[in-house]
């Protein structure tokens, strides 16, 4: 497949990361794009910066965690600043996954992530809720061996159906891409084509109740004293 739909699948995955479904850097399984590569690896083979993405991460995981888990309606809402690379090695393998070819270097992405503390709370004590989150965007800079770096920008606006503390459906609602011309074309065509039949859904809701259950018992420890 083309260079510019791997560009596509990418972002795609990047803007999974930056949000509450992924934001745990759980290992995939082999049907789904593995969005945690740089996370399996010992601390000896992790350079001081995706190090300190990966505390990062966690420290947003437990904050969503004590969100979604606490029975006290008090508390900050949640902001954190996600931060993900990934190698050349672990683009191959990630892309390779859906039989795309990863023709450049490094990538590395970030997002800021805002959620209000209230709204998590209610999407697990009420019968039936519709949350609509706030407008979010995942930035991603691509290395090239020998071009400038590129830069790629979307936004998006997830929107997440619970009932009785379960997701039951969802919506990813991609909107403006920032991108240089020919990657534009192939992010477009995937996100409307989401937009529209909600591809995605699916894997959004397996992903949030993941999260919701094993991923925050794994660190029931740290939120559960913020309680």
């Amino acid at each position: 497949m083309s260079t510019f739909k791997s560009c596509a699948v990418l972002l795609v995955i990047a803007a999974f990361a930056a949000g509450p479904a992924t934001a745990q850097d759980k290992p995939a399984a082999d049907t789904k794009p593995d969005v945690s590569l740089s996370d399996n690896r010992p601390d000896a083979q992790l350079t001081p910066e995706e190090k300190a993405e990966r505390d990062g991460r966690k420290a947003c995981k437990v904050e969503i965690c004590s969100a979604f888990r606490s029975k006290q309606a008090t508390g900050r809402d949640i902001s954190c600043d996600i931060v993900k690379s990934w190698r050349k090695e672990q683009l191959n393998k990630l892309v390779g996954k859906l039989k795309v070819t990863w023709p450049y270097e490094g990538v590395r992405c970030s997002s800021k992530v805002n959620l209000k503390r209230a709204d998590l709370m209610k999407a697990m004590s009420d019968p039936k809720l519709e949350l609509q989150l706030d407008p979010h965007s995942v930035s991603c800079v691509v290395n090239r061996d020998k071009e400038p770096a590129t830069e790629i920008k979307l936004d998006f606006s997830p929107k997440v159906m619970f009932e009785n503390g379960k997701a039951k459906s969802a919506e990813i609602n991609w909107g403006k891409i920032e991108a240089p011309t020919l990657i534009k074309s192939a992010l477009w065509t995937a996100t409307a084509a989401d937009n529209t039949a909600n591809i995605l859904s699916g894997t959004l809701v397996e992903d949030i109740n993941d999260f919701i259950g094993k991923k925050c018992d794994e660190v029931k420890d740290q939120w559960a004293t913020k309680q």
